[in-house]
């Protein structure tokens, strides 16, 4: 394998999974999940573009009045919001993902942080639910080529725009993947 393909082998902590076009879940068409933990009891992530039409503010009560799109984290525990950030260093309790990225962390800090301005939307992304995946459930889906695996490193994950970023990941991996971005979300509409 090419050393500078952004194309991985395994899952790993602060990768992506990219669905393939017609995967056959709608929870996950044209998906683009972080993997914000991975160890042999299972995987968890978190669908990166798929935006739902309800704000923050109607979600939880006495939050601040922060204007940031909340998305279909994936479909467990849809009823829980979690949280995306890139400022781990000021708030307690944040899981690493990357060298850029964290999960999680105290509810009553972060209210501070994004009431006083020190979070700012393109520093976070709010979900509601998670993706998860048993021991081997994951393996054996990748085995199915549902999805490909995708070294994070390589975009601004909180930064990109939501819309294109399936596409534009598709576009970057090169080899067969630029087929892939031209699928249309319909295939009957090919």
């Amino acid at each position: 394998m090419d050393m500078n393909s952004i194309v991985i082998e395994n899952p790993e902590t602060g990768c992506l999974l990219v669905s393939q076009p017609y995967l056959g879940d709608p929870n996950f068409e044209q998906s683009v999940i972080l993997i914000t933990e991975h160890s042999e009891g299972g995987t968890v992530g978190f669908v990166l573009n798929h935006k739902v039409e309800i704000s923050l503010n109607d979600i939880v009560l006495n939050f601040p009045d922060f204007d940031a799109p909340v998305f279909n984290g994936g479909p467990v525990r849809q009823d829980n919001l979690y949280f995306v950030h890139s400022k781990g260093e000021l708030l307690p309790g944040s899981q690493k993902i990357s060298d850029t990225l964290w999960w999680g962390g105290d509810v009553e800090p972060l209210k501070e942080l994004l009431d006083t301005g020190l979070i700012q939307s393109h520093e976070i992304r709010f979900f509601l639910g998670y993706s998860g995946w048993s021991d081997g459930q994951l393996f054996d889906e990748l085995h199915d080529k549902s999805w490909i695996v995708v070294n994070g490193s390589f975009f601004n994950l909180l930064e990109e725009k939501p819309e294109h970023l399936w596409k534009n990941i598709l576009l970057k991996a090169g080899g067969e993947y630029p087929l892939w971005a031209a699928s249309p979300a319909d295939p009957n509409m090919n």
